[in-house]
């Protein structure tokens, strides 16, 4: 009976991955039937000030929409997106046909409204009219000197002028749309001094407990990679955000002379005064990182076991566990490139 090319591959692999399983067992086995001198230290707690990361962006202590207080056409809208601006600068206008005319006519009520007064004051004095009549003349021109007073005051926000020194983030509406009263025109950030720049950070209530206003933080801008700006805590809100239950801080920054921009992206740690009692371990007992998760060795009467621990924090000399010890007295220091959860063990001084 003739075998099949195809068939005779598939026989030639099939053996191939049985002597190669066989082959891994027999080394299995081997590691596990040697003893590994390890060497070993006792876990030791170190005193450690908390910090808490997070991550935000940047933006300024003040933001506001400016808008008119009353509808109408826009005329004229003098700034646009990232232009800056100085206080008092008149930055949009309507169109003031409209409202030119109800001052005018605002003005000429109170105008016959005076007229009146003084005619029937005037007529009671001589005894012609009564003191009714001069009453309903002073109401009359009390009401046209408030409905001037009301035209008066919308006419002057038929115009944005700007509060303080800023930039426009955002630009709403554009000349010749018509706008309802109160619609925002420009989305604007206050800028009155250099130390304005904030980063706002959301944390848990957990972290919002042990953070204090003046708290020292360090700030990473992913657009100055090689650069730390100093910061501190400047607000807390008392409320946490409906959308993500997190609780909003602030942090003041100090840019230095760097120049900054409205959305940066910023990595903040915050230096608490609260403290942890937490392991230390040197580098060598780690056997592989990812992130904040590391991998070690622990002994385990005279075999080992793989631990996944939580890395706070790196010095120069050790790593400081966050979590994953807890049920641990002793690490492994050394050979743990030749360990794995079959190997026999002996501790050496």
């Amino acid at each position: 009976m003739k075998i099949s090319k195809s068939i005779k591959v598939m026989l030639f692999s099939i053996l191939i991955t049985a002597c190669a399983k066989e082959n891994k067992e027999k080394s299995l086995n081997q590691l596990a039937s040697e003893v590994i001198p390890v060497k070993v230290i006792s876990l030791q707690n170190s005193n450690y000030n908390n910090t808490i990361n997070g991550t935000g962006l940047i933006s300024t202590e003040n933001e506001a929409k400016y808008a008119f207080k009353i509808g109408g056409v826009i005329d004229r809208v003098f700034v646009n997106e990232g232009q800056s601006f100085k206080k008092g600068q008149l930055l949009a206008t309507l169109k003031n046909t409209e409202i030119d005319a109800q001052f005018s006519q605002a003005q000429m009520g109170y105008e016959k409204a005076k007229r009146d007064y003084t005619r029937a004051n005037n007529l009671y004095k001589d005894s012609v009219a009564t003191l009714e009549q001069v009453q309903n003349a002073k109401t009359g021109l009390d009401i046209a000197q408030r409905a001037l007073d009301g035209v008066a005051f919308n006419k002057k926000y038929a115009s944005i002028y700007a509060n303080a020194d800023g930039f426009v983030t955002k630009k709403i509406a554009n000349e010749g749309e018509i706008i309802a009263d109160g619609s925002p025109v420009l989305e604007i950030n206050e800028l009155t001094s250099n130390n304005n720049w904030i980063v706002k950070l959301g944390v848990t209530d957990k972290e919002w407990a042990v953070i204090a206003l003046g708290q020292k933080t360090k700030i990473a801008i992913d657009a100055f990679p090689n650069k730390i700006f100093n910061g501190v805590v400047s607000r807390k809100s008392l409320a946490s955000d409906q959308s993500n239950g997190t609780f909003q801080i602030e942090v003041q920054l100090n840019p230095a002379k760097e120049k900054l921009a409205v959305g940066m992206f910023a990595k903040a740690t915050i230096e608490t005064n609260s403290k942890s009692s937490l392991p230390i371990i040197p580098y060598e007992a780690l056997i592989e990182a990812d992130g904040d998760k590391a991998m070690v060795f622990v002994p385990v009467n005279d075999k080992v076991k793989r631990v996944t621990v939580i890395i706070e924090s790196f010095n120069k000399d050790n790593v400081i566990v966050k979590s994953g010890l807890e049920e641990y007295s002793e690490i492994i220091t050394s050979n743990s490139a030749f360990l794995n959860e079959n190997s026999t063990i002996k501790i050496i001084k």
